[in-house]
């Protein structure tokens, strides 16, 4: 489900499916594919206004990274289903090097950068894969270690991949009546 990026020639679109999860804040229960919270704070691989999607390849890995090593705080879990998206997987040290990086990117400091009013380099990263047609990045889990995350830029518009939440029972709520 990744494409690589060389310096000969850009890859061929990966197609396919990948099962995602992703952990949240109950509150937005209605809304599992919004991406406005990083669009709203910024992120390791949004700036701020930019909706992104972040959920992780296994579940253990979603629940670390909502909590990020402090407090477990409550949150609502959903399993994703991506399909058709074209992902660089940047935890390949080859695809990583194609693309004028290495594992350095994933200790950028981003959030510093961010508070600073600076561009962090995974945001320069990002700009380079969407001029590519990159719909979003594959990267290692901080929190996780061993665990994998998917950033998504791209979802469920024109010519974008297909991002649906796994609730054949229709469980989750329709709006945000529930919490008022």
């Amino acid at each position: 489900m990744s494409r690589r990026c060389g310096p000969a020639s850009m890859p061929d679109k990966n197609t396919g499916k990948l099962t995602l999860w992703r952990a949240f804040v109950p509150q937005w229960a209605f809304a599992p594919l919004s991406g406005e919270g990083a669009a709203r704070f910024g992120g390791r691989w949004n700036p701020v206004g930019a909706p992104t999607i972040y959920a992780a390849r296994e579940l253990s890995t979603a629940w670390a990274e909502y909590n990020q090593g402090f407090v477990q705080h409550p949150a609502l879990i959903a399993q994703l289903e991506l399909k058709d998206a074209s992902l660089a997987d940047l935890t390949d040290e080859a695809t990583l090097a194609g693309l004028g990086s290495s594992a350095d990117i994933h200790r950028c400091e981003w959030r510093m950068h961010l508070d600073k009013g600076e561009v962090p380099e995974t945001h320069r990263l990002r700009e380079r894969l969407i001029s590519h047609d990159f719909d979003g990045v594959i990267y290692p889990s901080f929190m996780s270690p061993g665990g994998t995350c998917v950033g998504l830029w791209r979802w469920n518009g024109d010519g974008a991949p297909r991002l649906d939440v796994v609730d054949p029972d229709g469980r989750l709520p329709k709006t945000p009546a529930s919490w008022i």
